[in-house]
């Protein structure tokens, strides 16, 4: 089924198409979902809701751009909203500032994936979408800002704290253990 096959299908509200949508592109939504909330239960929810949304809200893709990329930002809008109801992103502050010296030496790691998923994991819900945002989807601070309904200086201070957070669970995790 070709692009404008699929759209015309979910037009129409066809189940062919909402069932090649799902078995296509949940995998990679599913994985979408992961990076902002902290379990699959939740990440499950958030990636159904936002196959509805697309379902139901199809009629607004403008055929600029790409319809995955279309479908992308549904569903972090749809995690970014779970996000907002459960844990406040802008309140996201450290009361300590964390100072890490900057270092030239990266650090060589054979980390799993689901480690580098647990830290992500860890940090506040602020950071972790702003993080995500940035370094994962591309998005630039400007377009953060207005998702997220923050400053754009709040979206590079909280970048920069989410890189120095996980940098130290990564310096961390390469310790020896005893």
């Amino acid at each position: 089924m070709n692009e404008p096959e699929l759209i015309a299908g979910l037009l129409k509200g066809e189940g062919k198409a909402q069932k090649y949508v799902y078995e296509k592109y949940a995998g990679v939504m599913l994985g979408i979902c992961l990076r902002y909330l902290k379990n699959q239960m939740d990440a499950e929810e958030v990636m159904l809701n936002g196959l509805v949304k697309i379902f139901q809200h199809v009629g607004q893709f403008k055929n600029e751009g790409s319809f995955e990329g279309w479908m992308k930002r549904v569903v972090i809008n749809e995690a970014l909203g779970y996000l907002r109801k459960k844990e406040p992103l802008h309140l996201a502050i450290e009361k300590d500032h964390i100072q890490l010296a900057a270092s030239d030496a990266s650090i060589e790691s054979e980390l799993a994936v689901e480690d580098l998923l647990q830290m992500l994991h860890e940090l506040p819900a602020g950071y972790r979408a702003v993080f995500n945002l940035y370094a994962i989807e591309g998005y630039s601070h400007k377009e953060i800002a207005d998702m997220l309904d923050i400053n754009e200086g709040t979206s590079k201070s909280q970048l920069s704290k989410a890189r120095a957070l996980l940098q130290k669970k990564l310096v961390g995790s390469e310790q020896p253990r005893n």
